[in-house]
């Protein structure tokens, strides 16, 4: 029951701690980060020229369970987390059924708890069906394990649903995240609105789409006291607006994508639906602006939006396949890649957008506590290198869907090692 990481270089952004040192995990918590610890008896793994960090934690995932295991389920999307450096994970609720009731919550934990080895916690739904018109029953589903509510794919369009859906939230004290599409501007678009998709002949979905969600939102926000998050940010106006909400002392935040930050519409290879996604990739001020503003602090966190699909959905017209693409496997070395390696942000800074900051978006605590290398906290870290070069190829993709546009590039810098509760749980080949 005791794991020893010795020799590694232990980063943890929330205590500020970065040094060479060990860490010890005793009955799943954190129980010592020092130079030399003495543990008899403990499992050793020798992290030296590799770099300790935090487990870390993906706010925005799609695992399909239940209704739609032949896309994903709990159990491959947790194997997928592992392999992508991953310890904990929050699903989104449009599964079939949807998960807008105890019952199903009750199902997400209990399948995660049997199957998933990374750490499962699910996300409620905001409305009955997600259909925008009457609230969930989001107190029981916080009650049976959920830990915020959104209609993620379906945004909530009546504004008086979504103020009564922050109230709510506020009184319990957990975050509203909106996927920010206004309907009726985006209705039909398959890819963003520029020249690209006039070129393709392809329906575009302008940015104001998601710029006049993040301002209406923003005011709601302002009015109820909501923590309110703006799911896989994309767009110059709509980080703008969260920048501005957050000088104002509103409890604002956002997240992006790695795919957002990586790609715009200049790489799109013609109707491949490997590149389709909501929001859709944008133009390259758009990713500037993203890029600008997780160095700068204005987007909170990174997360994936894993969105599997099965192959056949996949493989349709573009314009009739679904939106989404995979991404757990390969964010992190995207991050590395956009991010640190040009220099944007430092790795201190990339590790507490997968560690402290989504923690403190959710909101975890007490026997919850996570995103630190604190005695006390959650047993998880995750071990990486920065450095090392190696290839991702979809074929041995622990998801069950290959629907991404990363398949066979080659990354430098990605996990090593996943600890979930002091238990290894992944180990990348050679390792």
């Amino acid at each position: 029951m005791k794991l020893l990481i010795r020799n590694g270089r232990v980063i943890c952004p929330a205590t500020g701690h970065d040094g060479v040192a060990d860490v010890l995990i005793e009955d799943g918590r954190i129980a010592g980060v020092a130079p030399d610890i003495v543990a008899p008896g403990s499992e050793t793994i020798d992290a030296a020229g590799l770099v300790v960090a935090p487990g870390f934690i993906d706010i925005h995932v799609h695992l399909r369970e239940p209704g739609f295991t032949h896309a994903e389920t709990i159990a491959t999307g947790a194997r997928a987390a592992a392999a992508g450096g991953f310890t904990t994970v929050c699903c989104m609720p449009n599964t079939n059924p949807i998960n807008d009731s105890a019952t199903v919550t009750t199902y997400i934990v209990e399948k995660a708890r049997r199957e998933a080895i990374v750490n499962v916690f699910p996300i409620g739904a905001i409305t009955k069906g997600s259909q925008g018109e009457e609230l969930a029953a989001i107190g029981s589903m916080v009650a049976a394990g959920a830990v915020a509510i959104s209609d993620d794919g379906r945004p909530v369009m009546n504004a008086r649903v979504i103020r009564r859906a922050m109230e709510s939230a506020r009184a319990l004290d957990i975050p509203v995240i909106e996927h920010c599409e206004d309907l009726n501007l985006s209705a039909g678009g398959d890819m963003h609105e520029c020249i690209d998709s006039v070129r393709l002949g392809l329906r575009g979905i302008p940015s104001a789409s998601e710029d006049v969600m993040v301002a209406r939102d923003i005011i709601l926000a302002e009015l109820t006291g909501a923590r309110y998050h703006v799911a896989h940010i994309s767009t110059k106006n709509a980080v703008a607006m969260v920048q501005y909400a957050r000088q104002r002392g509103l409890p604002v935040t956002c997240e992006a994508t790695p795919h957002h930050i990586a790609l715009h519409t200049g790489h799109m290879k013609p109707y491949d639906s490997n590149y389709k996604m909501k929001p859709p990739l944008r133009c390259d001020h758009d990713v500037a602006a993203v890029v600008d503003g997780v160095a700068n602090g204005a987007v909170d966190c990174l997360a994936t939006d894993h969105a599997p699909h099965a192959g056949d959905d996949k493989m349709q017209e573009f314009e009739n396949c679904p939106f989404g693409i995979t991404g757990l496997e390969t964010a992190l070395g995207i991050s590395l890649e956009v991010l640190v390696h040009t220099g944007q942000i430092c790795l201190n800074k990339l590790i507490a957008l997968y560690t402290s900051e989504p923690a403190r978006v959710i909101g975890w605590k007490n026997e919850q506590a996570r995103g630190a290398l604190k005695p006390g906290y959650v047993g998880d870290v995750t071990i990486l290198h920065p450095e090392y070069p190696w290839t991702y190829d979809v074929k041995n993709s622990a998801s069950k869907s290959t629907n991404t546009p990363f398949s066979g590039k080659t990354f430098r810098g990605g996990p090593i090692v996943t600890v979930v509760g002091g238990q290894v749980v992944w180990r990348a080949p050679g390792f």
